[in-house]
């Protein structure tokens, strides 16, 4: 291994939320009086913390979303979760192919820990994560595209961090793992390669990246 830690991104990476996600954030936005398309959705707010939503409306708009938008988007979310998610093609054979042959991971994800819990149960990924791999932006004061969170993961996991590798398919955890010191891995499935410019490597399929890790 050329890395002692793999950390993984959460959503598009391991589990395939964010077509459903950013479906029902482009509709409540767009419901609420701004009109956000899906493809906005993708392009604003894609592997982003919930505070970048707030912060984007407020200042193209000067106005406040309301109090209650986290607790309504996110029972959108965990019930369409329960109906639709699905594992990322691929993801479980990596899970398990790293845990056979015990190298250290986790998951750092901008997502809150329920997002993470409930999204890992509804497409059976809970298995492999344990309270002590998993990570969310609520643990940190920034999200990406700030390195907090990833910092955060590596010193909780025992890790330098340029000893650790990121998986990450959105350009502002990109960034943030650049930030960090530590190599990234950008999966391309659903990001254009050039969105994912400063990434180490490129991969477009979970098939690639066991190969990438040795």
């Amino acid at each position: 291994m050329r890395h002692d830690l793999v950390i993984f991104d959460n959503d598009g990476v391991l589990v395939d939320s964010e077509p459903i996600s950013n479906r029902l954030l482009a509709g409540y936005l767009t419901e609420l009086g701004h009109p956000t398309s899906y493809e906005d959705s993708l392009r604003d707010y894609m592997g982003a913390a919930m505070h970048r939503v707030h912060d984007l409306v407020r200042e193209r708009t000067g106005q406040r979303l309301p109090d209650d938008f986290d607790d309504v988007f996110h029972a959108r979310v965990f019930a369409a979760f329960e109906r639709e998610l699905k594992p990322v093609a691929g993801a479980a054979d990596v899970l398990e192919r790293l845990a056979a042959d015990g190298v250290p991971y986790c998951v750092a994800s901008s997502g809150s820990h329920e997002r993470i819990r409930v999204g890992h149960r509804a497409a059976g990924l809970d298995r492999w994560f344990n309270e002590e791999r998993i990570f969310s932006s609520q643990d940190v004061g920034r999200g990406k595209p700030a390195p907090d969170l990833f910092l955060h993961a590596a010193e909780r996991m025992g890790v330098a961090p340029e000893r650790c590798v990121v998986v990450e398919d959105s350009p502002l955890g990109v960034r943030a793992a650049v930030a960090a010191g530590m190599d990234v891995y950008g999966f391309t499935a659903m990001t254009p390669a050039e969105r994912l410019a400063g990434a180490t490597q490129l991969f477009g399929s979970m098939e690639e990246l066991p190969s990438l890790l040795v």
